[in-house]
């Protein structure tokens, strides 16, 4: 079974989530903001996924993202210092995340998802 971390106040979690429930994928779903991957996790995912970079797992929009100025720091961040960050504060994770074996996709795209999940 897949786990999808997402935030029940986004409506791009729950856009992704009424697409997953209408296509008969089963998930186990886990709050992104009170209860954030791991670290170890989220090391793991960016060691396995690392051609997208490290900007893929960002939450780019987010206010909190913006305040800390990540834009600038992301570049000369690494792998273990964007995961800390990221396990403290689960909305600088670009959302949903949602993650399978061997398989894995921030944000929400229909054709993505398709191709992901179906």
């Amino acid at each position: 079974m897949i786990k999808f971390y997402g935030y029940k106040r986004c409506s791009t979690s729950r856009s992704a989530q009424k697409w997953l429930e209408d296509h008969g994928v089963q998930f186990e779903f886990q709050d992104l903001v009170e209860q954030p991957p791991q670290k170890e996790e989220l090391i793991s995912w960016m060691k396995q996924y690392q051609d997208r970079g490290l900007r893929y797992f960002f939450n780019t929009h987010g206010m909190d993202y913006r305040k800390m100025q990540l834009k600038d720091k992301i570049s000369e961040m690494s792998i273990d210092e964007a995961a800390d960050l990221m396990s403290k504060n689960g909305k600088l994770i670009k959302r949903p995340l949602v993650v399978g074996s061997n398989k894995l996709t921030c944000g929400f795209n229909e054709q993505v998802y398709t191709e992901t999940w179906l």
